[in-house]
């Protein structure tokens, strides 16, 4: 067995970052950008204003008070997707909208609620401004106004390669009058499950059998981390089966994954199988759940090389090391460097037990009391208690050389969720 860096390592020196491919930023989301992005305009365009109010000249109403206002001449009325015809001089003012470009002349706005909007607007507002408008507080120069380029100024690089695109990211291409952005591709991450006894969820129940969740649960954590999953179904326990769904995943995907068949027993077929369609680079790791583990390079037509990760069948220890090195795997074909989850240190509310010094990560439920994160067991451990998978939100750590980790005691904890209870 190695340690599960090591087995980190090694498995991530056979990954390499994917090719750029253009995309809908609608689309783009969560991918790497692998261009500059850069504003050939200023945004907003314009000067334009910030609330609904009243263009104005700062000097008009410096000094205004509630006790000595300023009457303003109204001249006309500015809306947001409209140039203004009118320009704003001494004495005068233009009713203004949010978003509205500021009438020229003007270099401020005064807001509705500092002036006698509502008293001249009883009845309702009519189509038309007033005739004038009494202004009770002064602005400066500038006030309440969105200047030309105070988001991007023409040239101005926003966005840098390498840069994981996220909702403010989309926004902001959007901004700028991009409908598609180049980005690293997502990986495609072929699954293959393997065993006589699995069916569909679709299929009626049957005795002595069991549904394929390992297909389902893999899938789902390749599309979390970024990937396009493609489920390749159920493969049998025999060469030619698995063979078959292994040429398959060769032939359309960047990796390969298979869940079972990688233990010592007589059906566990795909550590062979990978042996005839290439090469075994490391198996079994010093980790609970998920020892059992097979990895390597598999060959195809013209000397295409394509990754297997060969996961274990219990559907938690498929998931756990899926999260230690298949996650990783896929974040680097995405062009990420940010690989660790985020951690915390927690105080242990129950023991964890190693029986043989292997790396244990134990499903738990941490929350945050009075300031502290705490960490308790979400259910069994065994690697067939699935509902324990789905009720943690991180894996507490007890070290390979630590027999126990007693209750009272801090541990660290991969969180692979944040929800609200642990802010």
């Amino acid at each position: 067995m190695i340690a599960v860096e090591d087995a980190r390592e090694r498995i991530l020196g056979f990954f390499n970052e994917l090719e750029a491919e253009d995309r809908p930023i609608s689309e783009s989301l969560g991918q790497v950008l692998s261009e500059d992005i850069a504003g050939s305009f200023n945004v907003p365009p314009w000067d334009n204003s910030a609330m609904d109010g009243y263009a104005v000249r700062a000097e008009d109403i410096r000094g205004a008070s509630a006790s000595k206002p300023v009457t303003l001449q109204v001249i006309g009325a500015a809306a947001a997707g409209e140039e203004p015809s009118h320009r704003v001089r001494r004495g005068t003012a233009v009713r203004i909208m949010t978003g509205a470009p500021l009438p020229a002349g003007a270099d401020a706005v005064s807001p509705f609620e500092d002036t006698d909007e509502e008293e001249r607007m009883s009845g309702g507002r009519p189509p038309k401004p007033p005739k004038e408008i009494s202004v009770r507080m002064s602005v400066p120069p500038g006030g309440n106004v969105r200047p030309a380029g105070g988001d991007v100024a023409a040239g101005e690089t926003v966005i840098k390669s390498g840069s994981v695109l996220r909702a403010a990211e989309i926004g902001v291409l959007a901004s700028l009058g991009r409908g598609s952005v180049r980005v690293i591709r997502r990986p495609v991450v072929a699954v293959l499950s393997t065993g006589n006894e699995l069916i569909e969820p679709s299929e009626p129940f049957q005795p002595g059998k069991i549904y394929n969740s390992n297909s389902y649960g893999v899938a789902a954590a390749v599309s979390a981390a970024g990937g396009i999953p493609a489920r390749l179904g159920i493969a049998r326990d025999t060469v030619e089966s698995i063979s078959e769904g292994i040429r398959e995943g060769i032939a359309s995907a960047d990796v390969v994954i298979t869940t079972a068949g990688v233990s010592k027993g007589d059906y566990d077929l795909v550590k062979d199988v990978l042996a005839q369609h290439g090469r075994i680079e490391l198996w079994s790791v010093r980790m609970r759940p998920a020892k059992p583990l097979a990895f390597g390079m598999l060959s195809g037509a013209g000397g295409r090389q394509v990754p297997l990760l060969g996961l274990p069948g219990n559907p938690v220890s498929s998931l756990v090391a899926f999260e230690q090195l298949g996650r990783p795997a896929i974040l680097k074909m995405l062009g990420r460097h940010d690989f660790e989850r985020p951690t915390v240190q927690a105080v242990l509310e129950e023991p964890i037990f190693n029986y043989d010094e292997r790396r244990v990560y134990a499903r738990a439920v941490v929350v945050k009391r009075n300031g502290r994160y705490y960490a308790r067991l979400a259910g069994g451990q065994g690697s067939n208690v699935l509902t324990s998978m789905s009720r943690a939100n991180g894996l507490a750590i007890c070290p390979e050389d630590e027999p126990v980790k007693e209750a009272g005691q801090v541990v660290t904890v991969q969180m692979v969720d944040w929800p609200e209870s642990v802010f």
